[in-house]
C-alpha cells in the first residue's frame, strides 16, 4: 500500500467523531447514532481532495479504561495518535468543556503533532466565540457541523495545508478478501493473525466488531485489503439500532469483496446459519473459501479426525462444492499463511478470460456428450456462447432457442464440465440461458377458465 498520511480523529464519547468522519468520506462508513461509544474499533477510510489523498482514522471515544475490554480500545486510540501525522481533537459547541476533553487535548499536545481542534454541532449555538476554547492549548480551532456540513471546506483546506502533497494511485490489482461468519466465530481473532498486530478489538464476548474494520497487506507481491466484518445473527436475532446497520454493513463488504472467508466453529459445524451465509456469497457471485476456525480448542483429536470432518462438511455444504476447506488456528497460526495463498489462486481463477472461440468449442464437445433434454417439439438448443468482459467474476452468456426448458440439472452439467476445463476452483460462476431470436419466441396458448359440470 502506498504510504498516505493519516490523520486521527479523538475525542470523548459521543461528539460527533463518526459524523465528522463521514462527512470527510461523503459516505456512511462509520456507524452513527446516539448512543455513546459506538464506534469500537478504529475505522479508516481515504479521502481525496483537490490533488491530495490521505487516510482518515476514526477512533473510539476517550475515557478512563474501567476494565481490559476498555483497556484495549484506549491503547488503540493511542496507536492511531501515534501513527498519525496531523490529530483532529473534536469536542462539542453545545456543552461545556469537560475533564475528558482537557486530556484528550492533553494527549494529543503530547504528541508534538499538529493538531487541529474542530468545535462541532456550532449549529446548536447562537454565538460561536473562539477565545472559549484557546484555554486548552491548541492555536488552530475550526467550528463544524456535520449535520449541515458547515465548515468542512475549510477544515479540508487546513488539514491539506499541513500534510505532505501526495496523490494515490487507482490499483485494480487489489484483492478485497472479506471475513464474515456468525458472531464469535474467531473473525477478529483471524484478521489480528492476518496482519500481525492488534487492528481490530478481541474479546471474549459476542458481538465485539460492529463496524467493517479494513486495511491492506502485502503479500507475494500483491495488495489484499482485509475487511473484518460484524457477525450475522439470526433474523429473529438481529437487535434494532446499531447491530441492525452492523448486518447491512457486512453484506455489502460481501458485495464489495472479491473472496470471502467463512468462519465456522470447529466445535458447531452443523449450523443452519452458516450455510446460509453461503449461500449469500454464492449468490453474490464472489469466491469462497469456508475456513473451520478453532481447530486448537478440541480437546480429543485423533489421527484421522481431519478426514472423518471433511465429508461432513462437504455433504453440508454440497451446493458449494468449489469451495476450499481449511482447517485453521489463530492461536498457533496453523493454515493461516495458507488463507493468502488460496486467494491468490481464487483471484485469478476469477480474472481468467477465455477467447470466444474456445468456448464454442467447449460448447460443442459438452451437447456432444450429454445433448439437452425437453418437452415434446421444444427441445432447447444451445448455438453459441460468449463470456462477459466487463465483469469482476466468470459470467458467461448462452444463447439459443428453448432455452427456459432447460433443466435445472442440465444447467448444472454444464457448470461442472466449464469447471473442470477451465478449473474455476474456489469461485462462484454465472451462466446466463438467453434466446437467440428473442422477438420470434411463441407466447404460451391460454386454455380457457376451467368450468364445473
Amino acid at each position: 500500500m502506498k504510504k498516505l498520511p493519516i490523520i486521527a480523529i479523538v475525542g470523548r464519547a459521543n461528539v460527533g467523531k463518526s459524523s465528522i468522519f463521514n462527512t470527510l468520506l461523503r459516505t456512511r462508513e462509520a456507524i452513527v447514532a446516539k448512543e455513546a461509544g459506538t464506534t469500537r474499533d478504529s475505522i479508516m477510510g481515504k479521502v481525496s481532495y483537490g490533488n491530495q489523498d490521505f487516510w482518515i482514522v476514526d477512533t473510539a471515544g476517550m475515557k478512563d479504561a474501567a476494565d481490559d475490554f476498555e483497556a484495549t480500545i484506549q491503547e488503540q486510540i493511542t496507536q492511531a495518535v501515534d501513527s498519525a501525522e496531523v490529530i483532529c481533537v473534536v469536542i462539542e459547541a453545545d456543552t461545556i468543556l469537560t475533564n475528558e476533553d482537557r486530556k484528550v487535548a492533553q494527549l494529543a499536545l503530547k504528541s508534538k503533532k499538529p493538531i487541529v481542534l474542530i468545535v462541532n454541532k456550532v449549529d446548536k449555538v447562537k454565538n460561536f466565540e473562539v477565545s472559549d476554547y484557546q484555554k486548552l492549548g491548541i492555536k488552530t480551532i475550526l467550528p463544524t457541523s456535520a449535520t449541515q456540513t458547515r465548515g468542512f471546506d475549510a477544515l479540508l483546506e487546513e488539514l491539506t495545508n499541513l500534510i505532505p502533497k501526495t496523490k494515490d494511485r487507482d490499483n485494480d490489482d487489489i484483492i478485497r478478501l472479506a471475513i464474515v461468519g456468525r458472531p464469535n466465530v474467531g473473525k477478529s481473532q483471524l484478521f489480528n493473525t492476518l496482519l500481525k498486530k492488534q487492528q481490530a478489538v478481541v474479546a471474549d464476548r459476542a458481538g465485539t466488531t460492529r463496524d467493517v474494520n479494513k486495511i491492506s497487506i502485502r503479500f507475494e507481491n500483491k495488495q489484499i485489503q482485509l475487511m473484518d466484518t460484524a457477525g450475522i445473527r439470526r433474523s429473529g436475532k438481529i437487535g434494532q439500532g446499531i447491530e441492525h446497520f452492523s448486518v447491512i454493513r457486512t453484506l455489502a463488504a460481501i458485495e464489495s469483496s472479491d473472496i470471502c472467508l467463512l468462519l465456522i466453529d470447529v466445535n458447531e459445524l452443523s449450523v443452519a446459519l452458516d450455510q446460509k451465509i453461503a449461500g449469500m456469497v454464492k449468490d453474490a457471485n464472489k469466491g469462497l473459501i469456508i475456513v473451520v476456525s478453532k481447530w486448537d480448542s478440541l480437546d480429543e483429536k485423533t489421527p484421522y479426525i481431519h478426514d472423518e470432518l471433511i465429508p461432513r462438511i462437504r455433504h453440508e455444504y454440497q451446493f458449494v462444492p468449489w469451495a476450499p476447506v481449511v482447517f485453521t488456528s489463530a492461536i498457533t497460526g496453523q493454515n493461516v499463511t495458507k488463507l493468502l495463498s488460496l486467494s491468490l489462486e481464487i483471484f485469478t481463477s476469477r480474472n481468467r478470460k477465455i477467447k470466444t472461440s474456445e468456448l464454442n468449442k467447449w460448447l460443442r464437445d459438452a451437447l456432444a456428450k450429454h445433448p439437452p433434454a425437453g418437452l415434446k417439439n421444444t427441445n432447447p438448443k444451445l448455438n453459441y456462447m460468449l463470456q462477459e468482459d466487463d465483469n469482476s467474476s466468470p459470467n458467461f452468456k448462452i444463447y439459443g432457442s428453448h432455452t427456459r426448458y432447460l433443466h435445472w440439472s442440465y444447467k448444472r452439467f454444464l457448470e461442472r464440465e466449464l469447471r473442470e476445463k477451465y478449473d474455476f476452483a474456489g469461485t462462484a460462476i454465472k451462466l446466463w440461458f438467453f434466446e437467440k431470436h428473442i422477438d420470434r419466441i411463441k407466447k404460451p396458448i391460454k386454455l380457457p377458465p376451467y368450468r364445473k359440470s
